[in-house]
C-alpha cells in the first residue's frame, strides 16, 4: 500500500482537517491545527507531502522520524502540529486495514470509564 494524496480542509475560523489517501482506496483523517495558525500548519502539512507520497502508510514510526528529522529548522509547534495531524491519519489508516480501533493498537483499555469535558467556541466565522 502506498500514500497517493494528502488533502487539507480549512474550516473558518479555526479548524483544519487533513485526509491521506492510499492506492488501495483506504483513507485516514487527522486534525493538525494550532489556534489562529491553520494556514501556516496547512503549509507545513503540504511540505511534508514530499516525504510521504509514495510511502507505505503502515511505517508510522519511520515516517514520523523522517518528518521530524528532515523537517524545518526550529520547527516548533507549527511543525509538531502538522506531524501530529499526519500521525493521526496514518493511525486511522492502520486501524482500518486491521479492522481494529486505534485505541486497541496503542495498547488497549486502561480504565472502564473516564470523565468527559467538551467545549465549542469559535464555531462561527467573524461577521
Amino acid at each position: 500500500m502506498k500514500i497517493t494524496n494528502i488533502t487539507t480542509y480549512r474550516l473558518p475560523p479555526r479548524w483544519m482537517f487533513l485526509k491521506i489517501e492510499t492506492d488501495e482506496g483506504i483513507v485516514g483523517w487527522g486534525e493538525p491545527v494550532i489556534e489562529g495558525r491553520a494556514r501556516t500548519v496547512e503549509a507545513a502539512v503540504h511540505e511534508f507531502g514530499d516525504y510521504l507520497i509514495g510511502q507505505d502508510p503502515a511505517r508510522i514510526n519511520d515516517l514520523w522520524q523522517v518528518m521530524y528529522r528532515g523537517g524545518f529548522y526550529r520547527g516548533g509547534p507549527i511543525m509538531m502540529s502538522a506531524i501530529a495531524g499526519i500521525d493521526q491519519a496514518l493511525w486511522d489508516i492502520k486501524g482500518k486495514v486491521l479492522n481494529a480501533p486505534v485505541w486497541q493498537l496503542m495498547g488497549g483499555l486502561v480504565r472502564d470509564k473516564i470523565k468527559a469535558y467538551s467545549w465549542v467556541g469559535g464555531d462561527r466565522p467573524p461577521k
